[in-house]
């Protein structure tokens, strides 16, 4: 991701991030920017939680809960939006794409010279001349007050399957249990569920032996105007399931934070996944006020791997992993 995204927080996610997975967030301003694919989703969507699918069953709505005809057999697939890309690369269905976002093109394996979308501002008659056989779309295309932007390109026949960024672990496997349900490929989809799942218990196992609860602030966009996350937020999540605690735990979703609330939070470790400043590290290092914080005393400021926590779907295990190398070197490596 090479620049910021404008976007509406008001439910954070949730649905694209809360609830995404998790519950509605009352209504807040509009950060300046935040990266792509970590945005909360539209306002409108018609459940709090993505519905769960039968897992042998081809999908017959999707992952805000629309009904959608999916063809027999899908051959050509636009991808809206990099979580979503992702996904399908890890299924091997990569090489049916012929159009994506272009925050995708930094994602190994997908074919060079293919078409590349504005993700917040979708152009519908250039999907129609595309005519792919379906096209999945992420919350942050619906991050506005259209709750279905894409309506012209449905009405002419062509199936659209959205997937909002879920806010929860959880909600990510089922979106990943979807995407594959969509694209007949189940089997590939389980093995890749079933390696988050063993992965995750095996950080929990890990994180049953620590005692030190160390206090974390995370952050998403630098100073002037500092955001970060609360609950509803499945980076929140991995912040607890280490066993460590989020300073803005009792913010909801994303939170816009003053100097003052971390001087006074005082946290002990300092995770940025900001990847758009030359060093991002020395920069917090360098903040008036911030030497007196005892992370940056300590020098334990971290740079955690933009697309591992900003992208809803597997890869999330690398950058939990990551957090938790950060927060307790001793137990994690």
């Amino acid at each position: 991701m090479r620049k910021l995204i404008s976007i509406f927080l008001g439910l954070i996610c949730v649905l694209l991030l809360a609830a995404c997975a998790g519950g509605t967030a009352p209504a807040t301003p509009s950060p300046p920017s935040l990266p792509a694919e970590i945005t909360p989703a539209s306002p409108d969507t018609p459940t709090s939680e993505p519905p769960v699918q039968e897992s042998r069953n081809r999908p017959d709505v999707d992952r805000e809960g629309f009904a959608i005809t999916l063809p027999d057999e899908i051959n050509t697939i636009v991808s809206i939006g990099p979580s979503v890309t992702e996904v399908l690369m890890a299924l091997g269905k990569g090489d049916k794409i012929i159009a994506a976002d272009r925050f995708s093109d930094d994602i190994p394996g997908l074919a060079e010279g293919i078409a590349v979308l504005d993700l917040l501002l979708v152009d519908a008659e250039y999907l129609i001349r595309l005519n792919p056989d379906i096209i999945f779309v992420t919350g942050l295309t619906r991050a506005r007050d259209d709750d279905n932007p894409l309506r012209l390109v449905s009405d002419a026949g062509i199936t659209i399957a959205y997937v909002p960024t879920s806010v929860s672990i959880e909600a990510i496997i089922e979106d990943i249990r979807f995407i594959a349900a969509v694209m007949d490929a189940h089997d590939m989809g389980e093995n890749i569920i079933s390696d988050m799942q063993a992965q995750l218990e095996e950080i929990r196992q890990i994180a049953t032996a620590i005692t030190e609860s160390r206090t974390v602030y995370f952050e998403i966009s630098p100073a002037p105007s500092i955001w970060s996350l609360g609950s509803n937020t499945f980076i929140n999540e991995m912040i607890e399931l280490i066993g460590a605690v989020n300073i803005f735990s009792d913010k909801d979703g994303w939170a816009s934070v003053a100097d003052e609330a971390l001087l006074q939070a005082n946290p002990d470790v300092i995770i940025t996944s900001v990847n758009f400043i030359d060093n991002p590290i020395e920069e917090i290092m360098n903040r008036p006020g911030w030497g007196a914080i005892t992370a940056v005393q300590n020098g334990d400021i971290f740079q955690a791997t933009t697309n591992y926590v900003n992208r809803a779907n597997h890869n999330i295990i690398n950058g939990l992993r990551e957090i938790a190398a950060a927060v307790y070197p001793d137990y994690f490596q």
